[in-house]
């Protein structure tokens, strides 16, 4: 599923549409059944792939030599209710997703960057490198659901 940045950002982009449905859903039960659980679970759910979604943007910028617009476009269309959609067909048409995750040096001068090399040593360990970024997508959650939730607690 994830072996390619295309199959990775899609698959992302579909949860977080997937994620959206959710805590609309879950909005309308509260507002129809008076059932606040509904939001919590729907919210809970669609911010954890909100941030799931948004490491796997960057990441995958980041090896596909993205400037800064698709870049935060990408990143930008999860918090449009499923703009991910539409982003991820509008980069896959125009060429952004194509190619492999780059694993090894090329002539290209970017690639003796530090922060290339490291991108490049960690997509070689792709279990290791996608517990690490579970890890820190856990703990960017639950860092967020200690603050509160958006709005404050009402």
């Amino acid at each position: 599923m994830f072996r390619t940045p295309l199959s990775s950002f899609r698959a992302l982009a579909i949860a977080e549409a997937v994620s959206w449905t959710l805590l609309i859903a879950g909005l309308i039960v509260r507002a129809m059944a008076d059932f606040p659980l509904a939001v919590t679970i729907g919210g809970g759910i669609h911010g954890l792939v909100f941030l799931a979604y948004g490491a796997t943007a960057v990441i995958v910028a980041k090896n596909q030599r993205w400037g800064a617009g698709p870049a935060v476009v990408a990143i930008g269309s999860a918090v449009i209710p499923y703009a991910t959609i539409p982003t991820e067909i509008w980069l896959h048409r125009t060429g952004r997703l194509d190619g492999a995750w780059r694993l090894a040096a090329t002539d290209d001068p970017r690639d003796s960057r530090w922060h290339d090399r490291l991108l490049r040593v960690l997509l070689r360990h792709p279990w290791a490198f996608g517990a690490a970024i579970a890890v820190l997508v856990i703990a960017a959650y639950v860092v967020l659901l200690v603050i509160g939730p958006p709005g404050g607690k009402g």
